[in-house]
């Protein structure tokens, strides 16, 4: 199994081998592609997946700080804290394999927390928006952190 994020498609293909075996409608970085800390955007190249967090969590748990919080995102949570980067129901870490480019120094995936995450329902897919991350649709989500494993690699690219 591997993961081809398509910035510019704003799709998550996982195939197996060369053959497709899901397709998601995702949400990248809202300031493009870019592999520097605090740029808040989405870093290009290969990554793996470092670790899974959340498996048996419900649909619509909230994290903070990859710790489940005991809360599920609803609308009087967004409004209580309207300015929170909403992660949610799984977590996908990344880290980078390319030292220089999205490993290592100030370029780091895994020390930019650079996630595939669930996201609020309200959250357009289709349409870049996130702060770095990859967003996913919860449902969407949840099904592909069972399909992969830690290891898996997750290719990132315009195309």
């Amino acid at each position: 199994m591997h993961i081809k994020i398509s910035i510019s498609k704003q799709q998550l293909f996982l195939f197996d081998g060369r053959d497709i075996l899901k397709k998601y409608s995702i949400s990248t970085a809202k300031n493009g592609m870019g592999e520097r800390k605090n740029s808040e955007c989405t870093p290009r190249g290969e990554h793996i997946i470092a670790e899974k967090i959340g498996h048996g969590a419900k649909k619509d748990s909230v994290f903070v700080g990859r710790v489940e919080t005991n809360e599920l995102y609803n609308l009087e949570i967004r409004d209580l804290y309207p300015d929170r980067d909403w992660i949610l129901t799984r977590i996908l870490w990344l880290s980078g394999t390319e030292e220089g480019k999205n490993k290592g120094g100030d370029v780091d995936s895994y020390d930019r927390y650079i996630y595939i995450h669930g996201s609020p329902e309200d959250i357009k897919m289709g349409k870049p928006g996130s702060k770095g991350c990859v967003r996913m649709r919860n449902s969407d989500v949840i099904e592909l952190f069972e399909l992969v494993s830690v290891g898996t690699i997750v290719t990132i690219g315009e195309k």
